[in-house]
């Protein structure tokens, strides 16, 4: 497919680069820095800006899904779901937080007192644009919250899927790493199974 990637050098953004590329579908890498975009094939690197509505859905046109990688803080909603829609694009598939995830009937984990203040307000802007989305009816958009702790690690393939409940191990940990949670994101542009839904993935 033609894939376009907005954020594709951060640290979820470039695995999932890696993961699009080495699955050989030809992707258009949206970042404000192209010389940061590895030199790949089938990878195409293109300066953007995420605030620009009108110059963003340009660059989208085109492309059979857009895949979005960004902080929540470092971006408006309004300007990002307004490209993308405008684009024509046929899917939407979005890079979430764990903070939305309920660890409790009703109880979110951005809510429980152990999450870490420095995420707070990235957080709660994930968790608004999830809900922005959950009123989208036009576009075909997925959301994909990661475990409560996403870091660097192996790219192993064996991994639970969840809804919106945070997943825990057996040790009572939640976690996954960066390379199996673009795995789980591909999966999903390829064949879709959680169309307008959040879903989430965890060991």
């Amino acid at each position: 497919m033609k894939i376009a990637l907005i954020g594709a050098t951060g640290f979820i953004g470039s695995r999932i680069l890696t993961e699009l590329v080495s699955r050989g579908h030809a992707v258009t890498a949206i970042v404000r820095n192209p010389d940061k975009v590895p030199a790949l094939d089938g990878v195409a690197a293109v300066k953007g800006d995420i605030f620009d509505k009108d110059g963003l859905a340009t660059l989208l046109a085109g492309h059979e899904a857009v895949i979005s990688s960004v902080h929540y803080l470092a971006s408006d909603p309004d300007a990002l779901l307004g490209a993308v829609k405008q684009s024509g694009a046929k899917r939407y598939l979005v890079v979430g937080g764990a903070g939305s995830l309920e660890v409790a009937p009703g109880v979110k984990l951005v809510d429980t007192p152990e999450f870490p203040a420095i995420y707070l307000d990235e957080a709660r802007k994930g968790g608004a644009y999830l809900d922005l989305l959950k009123q989208e009816t036009a576009l075909d958009w997925t959301f994909l919250s990661p475990s409560a702790i996403i870091a660097p690690g192996e790219r192993t393939g064996r991994f639970r899927l969840g809804l919106d409940e945070l997943l825990i191990d057996g040790n009572g940990d939640s976690r996954i790493s960066a390379e199996d949670y673009a795995i789980a994101l591909v999966d999903e542009l390829e064949k879709p199974a959680h169309s307008r839904k959040r879903f989430t993935v965890g060991y």
